[in-house]
């Protein structure tokens, strides 16, 4: 995808590539604009995964509303897509570790962590991330695969932030992906102009590339992510575990960013254990549009 001098969805990307495939030691007494908890105060999460939510059922539905034009149904066993395609619900497995949940999901899988839409930023349990399991054949399915050129061509560019001089990005088009980020742009033009430094400049959208240090695709590969700018982020690959292993949770994004992003059914890296505090992903199945 071409970019000109405004537009800032991919050229950020060659410079956080490097960033996001090594470790960076820092201190866990960074500056934090939120807080930070000690260690005590985080929550042991499960030692095993896979058993499927109590209201899978409700999730079901919300995913069809979600993506009506991908998603037919389901039944007692698969999730039913318009192609004809079935996705299994369960693998019959509940005795999963965390690397297992990540890397081969059912698509109950998926609602293993509710996401805490609205909440105030706080440090998630061990492991909870919710939003970062991923069913990728649903993934594929929703906006294309990019390693066979399905996803470029369906990028649109929008004004970022204009009012702030944020330039442009390109999001995806499909599942009304770009939508929702025009409606998040014109939320966060309102705000006071020191917010700016949070927003200006982003750090990309659309990348046809996995996850740092995995074979899973990130959702910049689909196109319906966005990173805000790198310079007040914090990222749990850069972090120092604690000596049981463990992760300090930080951040310095302000309440309000997350919130407009929410409002328009994006999920925050924020709310991840593993954190990620400049990546929104669309994500309207787990946030609804206005919650």
């Amino acid at each position: 995808m071409k970019t000109d001098s405004t537009d800032q969805s991919e050229a950020p990307f060659k410079a956080l590539a490097g960033r996001r495939t090594r470790h960076v030691q820092v201190a866990a007494t960074c500056l934090l604009i939120m807080g930070m908890p000690g260690q005590a105060s985080l929550a042991a999460g499960p030692k095993t995964y896979g058993a499927q939510p109590s209201d899978l059922g409700a999730w079901l539905s919300r995913l069809q509303a979600a993506y009506p034009d991908t998603i037919a149904g389901h039944d007692a066993d698969s999730l039913i897509l318009r192609d004809g395609t079935k996705l299994a619900l369960s693998d019959g497995r509940s005795d999963k570790d965390f690397d297992q949940l990540l890397n081969g999901p059912d698509i109950g899988d998926m609602f293993a962590f509710p996401y805490p839409a609205g909440a105030a930023p706080a440090a998630p349990g061990v492991n909870v991330d919710p939003g970062r399991v991923r069913v990728e054949p649903l993934f594929r399915a929703l906006y294309g695969d990019c390693k066979k050129g399905q996803v470029a061509g369906r990028m649109r560019k929008i004004a970022w932030v204009p009012g702030h001089g944020g330039g442009s990005v390109s999001i995806t088009t499909a599942q009304g992906a770009d939508k929702a980020l025009e409606a998040v742009s014109k939320e966060l033009d309102r705000l006071p102009a020191s917010f700016k430094k949070y927003l200006v400049p982003t750090a990309g959208t659309y990348n046809c590339w996995a996850i740092a240090k995995t074979d899973r695709m990130s959702m910049h590969a689909y196109g319906a992510a966005i990173d805000i700018n790198t310079k007040y982020t914090t990222y749990w690959q850069w972090a120092k575990p604690a000596a049981d292993g463990t992760l300090a949770w930080s951040n310095q994004i302000p309440a309000e960013i997350v919130a407009a992003f929410e409002r328009h059914g994006f999920v925050w890296g924020g709310r991840w254990y593993h954190y990620d505090t400049m990546h929104f992903e669309y994500r309207p199945e787990l946030v609804p549009v206005g919650q």
